[in-house]
């Protein structure tokens, strides 16, 4: 049976990443939560492949609006760092993602990947998943989809800032847009 995570602190983690700068780090949820930040933490299956590198290009593009709502963006698949720098330094025309605004993380042993359950235990991948922490630590969103479909940035930026009114915000709320009273 699954057991139901939103509303709950979040599994806590601390990965292996290539940085903004190209250079190797980690990157955590405790360092997010002392920093006052909220975390998009997005799972995605593996690097080289076609419709990852859209996702996490367009994240990395819209970076400045997230970094202005006070949210960290992780990437995370089960590849290595390696991998992920060798992606970074390929050119966005040949398939790379080129520089990017926010580390990807190696989940290796895919400790983080279940513990959020995003693993797929036969593949060795995870699935789309994002989900969204308050900088108390509180799993505040969580969305999982198929790996052919890709996630829609504007609906990720959306839905923190629906969740950053701390108001109850109705179907189709947009920001700007009044809350419920």
């Amino acid at each position: 049976m699954v057991e139901r995570m939103v509303g709950k602190q979040a599994p806590r983690f601390e990965m292996e990443a290539v940085m903004t700068n190209k250079e190797f780090g980690k990157v955590s949820l405790e360092e997010n939560m002392k920093n006052d930040k909220w975390t998009v933490l997005f799972f995605y299956p593996m690097d080289f492949t076609f419709v990852c590198p859209t996702e996490i290009t367009a994240l990395s593009d819209r970076f400045e609006e997230f970094d202005d709502l006070d949210a960290e963006v992780v990437g995370v698949s089960t590849d290595t760092i390696h991998t992920h720098l060798a992606w970074i330094n390929t050119d966005r025309n040949d398939n790379g993602l080129g520089d990017l605004n926010y580390a990807l993380a190696a989940d290796t042993n895919h400790k983080v990947s279940k513990d959020y359950g995003v693993f797929i235990e036969d593949e060795g991948v995870a699935l789309r998943g994002l989900f969204i922490i308050n900088p108390e630590g509180e799993l505040q969103y969580s969305v999982v989809n198929h790996n052919n479909i890709g996630r829609d940035v504007d609906e990720t930026l959306r839905v923190l800032q629906a969740l950053q009114t701390g108001g109850l915000c109705p179907a189709n709320w947009k920001p700007g847009q009044e809350t419920l009273k």
